[in-house]
């Protein structure tokens, strides 16, 4: 979990633990008394083990991991006369490994370590890597701990077994996530997944779920509890959420914050005719990655103290500099008159000596402030030359806040990596596949398909974009077309309520155009509202 302000050591160990109140809850809600051995895999200052001690019943044992000395003391101290508590100071990957063909738990609870990749040790990363690939899992350097010590730690569950842990919200959304997701409806038979409005963990600027998952019994699926913050717990009857059916997929779960009909609509769509993926228009790559967006995206001051007019492009930079859905060369004058940084530095690739003196000049104050100094700038030939530059048809925001914004590019701008770019197939009509997207079926699935953090954000990657549903309507009325763009276009470049648009496009195009029934369009513009009110509420 990430801090805003982060020591080494903290990195190193992933030590972010869990507030007592959060642990006494997890465990009231489990049935502690028909458990008979337990782990916590990664104990800390023993908060779980605490609030286990006070429900355990004759017979019952429970086993602490801890890899730090000094914290596995203090609670073997605390609990040195209680014979069913015992604490091993190892990492918990060690353990498994000797563990693995011989332990069965019946309650594996706790919070697991989260460290990235590369503050494992080499021994740590092998160990990793083997409980990924022995269970059908892909491991790479985007794997963090807390995805290998869950597996691991369903795999040492008994048949009956459960397992509470405190995770990133992450596993609900994330492409690393995708094949635990599966692992997960594969080996689990019923999933509870409790989320929170409110930060749960202070100073940490991660949004966390409680997974509570049960290995036994009759398969009932997925259900998913939101609470506004851990008080929630005093209150909760989990007999009163029903659950919702898996799928054995890699798909994301945030899906399910919708209903039972929703899902079963998502899925109707995904299998219809009349709606393609917006892949299918063509390719979608991230922006320019320059490696320094401050250095290479300068203002027209910048230009012409340098003299640098021979060497950019025009660009469009953030979501501010779109006005509207397409993306003029009057609305980039608009940007440079204003002062933002609208031009795209690109130096040719070229012996430096043969540079204009003042274009040698901004590179020596690049390397005078250390702008070639970062990663992607150090490891280029030439660190001041941006790689793979190519003007794009359209561009889709990165990060947004009401709705992602898809723009057409009308100026032959560029775009740095806040943006995705797309080239259009040669086959596609680019104003018919920017009128596709602006319907209440779109925007729902461009919620599914993109991933929400606190602070209400929207981030959709390239791929997920491409996976986001839009009508086929390739034969529209080029009259009907134009109409139809020209009214949304005014609607976003006067920040009207976009529902206004969606409300156009779903009537002309979805209802009377495609024939979709309107009640199916008003369910789908639910699922949007639904899931942009829940991102929006952790603003």
């Amino acid at each position: 979990m990430q801090l805003k302000e982060n020591s080494s050591e903290q990195k190193l160990r992933g030590a972010y633990y869990t507030p007592t109140a959060l642990a006494n809850s997890m465990v009231k809600l489990l049935d502690i008394a028909n458990m008979k051995t337990i782990l916590e895999p990664s104990c800390g200052d023993g908060v779980f083990i605490d609030a286990l001690a006070a429900h355990l019943e004759d017979g019952t044992s429970v086993t602490g991991v801890e890899i730090e000395k000094d914290e596995s003391a203090k609670v073997v101290c605390r609990y040195q006369d209680n014979k069913q508590i015992n604490v091993v100071t190892e990492d918990f990957l060690n353990f498994y490994d000797r563990e693995y063909s011989k332990s069965n738990y019946d309650l594996i609870i706790g919070n697991p370590p989260y460290i990235r990749y590369q503050y494992l040790s080499e021994e740590q990363r092998g160990i990793q890597s083997k409980i990924l690939t022995d269970h059908g899992m892909k491991s790479n350097k985007l794997i963090n701990a807390w995805v290998c010590f869950l597996v691991a730690c369903v795999q040492l569950l008994s048949s009956n077994g459960t397992i509470a842990f405190v995770v990133p919200a992450e596993l609900l959304q994330v492409v690393y996530a995708e094949d635990l997701r599966k692992f997960l409806s594969d080996q689990l038979k019923k999933i509870t997944l409790i989320t929170f409005e409110k930060l749960v963990f202070p100073d940490i600027e991660q949004e966390i779920v409680v997974l509570i998952g049960e290995k036994g019994g009759e398969e009932k699926g997925i259900r998913i509890v939101e609470m506004e913050d851990v008080s929630g717990f005093d209150t909760l009857d989990l007999k009163k959420n029903g659950y919702l059916k898996l799928q054995h997929t890699k798909e994301k779960w945030t899906k399910y914050f919708v209903s039972k009909d929703d899902i079963e609509l998502i899925q109707k769509i995904r299998e219809d005719d009349r709606f393609i993926r917006f892949a299918d228009y063509g390719i979608i790559n991230i922006g320019i990655t320059t490696g320094n967006n401050n250095y290479f995206s300068i203002d027209k001051a910048t230009e012409d103290k340098y003299e640098l007019s021979s060497v950019t492009l025009p660009l469009i930079g953030r979501s501010s500099h779109a006005h509207g859905i397409f993306f003029t060369k009057e609305d980039w004058l608009v940007n440079v008159k204003n002062g933002k940084k609208a031009m795209l530095v690109k130096f040719p690739e070229m012996p430096l000596s043969e540079y204009p003196e003042l274009h040698r000049d901004y590179i020596k104050y690049g390397e005078t402030t250390e702008q070639n100094l970062g990663y992607k700038c150090s490891i280029r030939n030439d660190w001041y030359i941006v790689p793979s530059v190519w003007v794009p048809d359209a561009f889709f925001l990165r990060r947004n806040n009401l709705y992602p914004k898809f723009v057409l590019n009308s100026c032959s701008a560029v775009s740095t990596d806040t943006m995705h770019r797309m080239k259009f197939n040669d086959d596609i009509d680019p104003e018919v596949a920017l009128l596709s997207y602006y319907n209440s079926i779109s925007f729902a699935f461009a919620e599914i398909c993109g991933r929400s953090y606190g602070g209400g954000v929207l981030e959709i990657l390239p791929r997920e974009m491409g996976n986001i549903i839009v009508p086929n309507v390739r034969g529209v009325d080029s009259v009907l077309r134009d109409r139809l763009l020209q009214n949304i276009d005014d609607i976003v470049r006067n920040d009207e309520n976009i529902e206004i648009a969606l409300d156009l496009v779903d009537k002309e195009i979805l209802i009377n155009t495609l024939g979709i029934d309107a009640e199916l369009c008003m369910q789908c513009r639910g699922i949007w509202k639904k899931l942009q009110k829940r991102r929006l509420g952790r603003t």
